[in-house]
């Protein structure tokens, strides 16, 4: 109420002034005009500065908003993934394989000579010297023909000394010229012919003498008997078939203070085994407990069946401790000939074309092809197409591709420790 009092008395004082001064009222109404216009176009001024200003502070606003809401928008569209570094193998890894430990010599024991067991002399697990009796082969028709080979050479020996007096007759009398010279031809050509005939007999005695010798079956090694197939009044069949076909040794011998063991190495590992290698065996009837052995040949090729590399390992018995014939663990430790890498099974991305896995780089997916080598169950290893510093996708959508950017979140591999 006092700024209106205040303005009517402002109001009313002009009016008396303005009446008072009648020779200046056009040009103070004139002055006030212009003061007055003046003063309108201020408010005029300052009213479109603060609506610009509000305009201005609405549109900056909203560009603000709109560009933070297109970023988070470009955040979202952009989806998390979770990665993981490959791991490196260990420069040496450990296989196990199936190995058949064999003796170091081995060898089935035939008759040379048919007839029939007489006697035997040693039974299964029996330990022989070289030389040593194993048995004996009664073979009456090697007798009769070796006693008919004697004869007929005792025979051939009387017509040579026969034919030898003659022949030194026939030459002292065609000294004399007593006889003529083709009797005396003959003489020695009968000499002759009959010589050949005791060579030829004594040949064939030696033959059966042989033959004879063959009755006695020896031990050909110091050894164990490991099996006996015959017995007393068995038909026996020189060599190592009889006319069904069927194997005929006598006896089985091995030497089992030394030992082989055979052992079949994938190809992927052949590489790595080298004469030399250490080799450690172990077996079910010795539990906790490994016996070392020395890989001392391979066969340098690969079997092109089963497509494994042949190996022998050498493995001292002097205690007879392992038996031949066993079946062995045999743990050997094949350097890497390249460098592998380990990674989750749940990295892996199965495509038409192959194997893959998605690697993050510069913040976009690139989906690598990769070779797979032995399966760890949880794990796997590659052989090629990833190397250090790679970070893989986990879990990888299948519609991941090469370009699409991605965000990154750190996982961990099985078995690391936080």
């Amino acid at each position: 109420m006092s700024g209106v009092s205040m303005q009517n008395k402002t109001e009313v004082e002009n009016k008396l002034e303005v009446q008072d001064s009648p020779s200046l009222n056009h040009g103070g109404n004139h002055a006030a005009e212009e003061k007055k216009s003046y003063r309108g176009w201020i408010t005029v001024a300052i009213i479109l500065l603060v609506a610009a200003g509000v305009l201005t502070y609405g549109i900056v606003s909203r560009i603000r908003a709109q560009a933070a809401l297109s970023k988070e928008t470009a955040k979202v569209a952009v989806p998390p993934v979770s990665v993981v570094p490959p791991k490196p193998s260990t420069p040496a890894q450990e296989i196990i394989l199936p190995g058949n430990v064999e003796p170091f010599i081995a060898s089935p024991i035939y008759a040379q000579t048919t007839g029939y067991l007489k006697k035997w002399y040693f039974d299964i697990g029996a330990h022989v010297k070289k030389g040593q009796l194993l048995a004996v082969v009664d073979s009456p028709q090697v007798d009769q023909q070796y006693s008919q080979a004697r004869s007929n050479l005792s025979t051939a020996e009387a017509n040579l000394r026969l034919a030898e007096i003659t022949k030194n007759r026939y030459l002292g009398l065609l000294k004399t010229h007593a006889v003529a010279q083709q009797d005396a031809d003959n003489a020695v050509g009968t000499y002759n012919a009959n010589k050949a005939t005791v060579e030829a007999n004594r040949a064939n005695v030696q033959q059966f003498q042989v033959l004879k010798n063959f009755e006695m079956v020896y031990a050909p090694f110091d050894g164990v008997i490991t099996a006996r197939n015959t017995d007393i009044g068995d038909l026996i069949n020189s060599g190592n078939t009889a006319a069904s076909g069927a194997k005929t040794d006598l006896f089985h011998i091995s030497q089992p203070g030394k030992l082989r063991v055979y052992v079949n190495v994938p190809e992927e590992y052949s590489r790595g085994v080298k004469p030399g290698m250490t080799a450690q065996l172990a077996l079910t009837e010795f539990p906790g407990r490994q016996f070392q052995g020395t890989l001392v040949r391979t066969a340098e090729a690969i079997n092109m069946t089963t497509r494994t590399l042949l190996i022998e390992i050498s493995v001292d018995n002097p205690t007879n401790t392992l038996l031949t014939g066993s079946y062995a663990e045999v743990h050997l430790k094949v350097p890497d000939s390249n460098p592998t890498f380990v990674i989750p099974v749940n990295t892996l991305i199965f495509r038409a074309q192959g194997l893959h896995v998605g690697v993050v780089k510069d913040g976009k997916a690139v989906v690598t092809p990769v070779t797979a080598g032995r399966d760890f169950g949880n794990t796997i290893e590659i052989t090629t197409g990833l190397k250090a510093g790679d970070q893989i996708v986990v879990n990888p959508p299948d519609s991941l591709v090469t370009g699409q950017a991605v965000q990154t979140v750190k996982a961990s591999l099985p078995g690391d420790t936080q």
